[in-house]
């Protein structure tokens, strides 16, 4: 019976996920990499990405603090980030890094400061809302 209420509470913490619109469909195809020999499989990739984005992150909120940084080094490093957060399905992630850099793009220092900040806090909320999930 124990079981049977785990796997209701995982599937209803998923189906938040996509209900929020936190995950998008590259959520579900890495799921469906999962098998009997690789049974943690997104949760491995999850790891991943937190341990290279919490380093991208830092490495941009950094850089905002120095004045040499140039825009094109900066637009590299949220590159890598889109790049990280698209393959995992980290929409609301990829929406603020896809905001940041048009503003960016336009050479909006603040406005990009403030972008960081909301692609800090998606970050954030997604680690949050896939830590439970995964322990579970």
């Amino acid at each position: 019976m124990e079981s049977k209420h785990v796997h209701q509470q995982i599937a209803a913490m998923r189906q938040s996920f996509f209900d929020e619109e936190v995950l998008d469909e590259f959520f579900s195809q890495l799921e469906q990499l999962e098998d009997q020999n690789n049974p943690n499989f997104v949760e491995e990739v999850f790891t991943m990405y937190f341990r290279d984005s919490t380093t991208l992150l830092e490495t941009v909120e950094q850089a905002m603090k120095t004045i040499s940084i140039t825009l094109a080094k900066l637009d590299k490093i949220l590159h890598q980030l889109k790049g990280s957060s698209a393959s995992v399905g980290a929409k609301k992630v990829l929406n603020e890094i896809n905001k940041t850099r048009q503003v960016l793009e336009k050479g909006n220092l603040e406005g990009t400061k403030a972008g960081i900040w909301e692609m800090r806090k998606e970050y954030e909320s997604l680690k949050a809302k896939l830590e439970p999930y995964f322990q579970v």
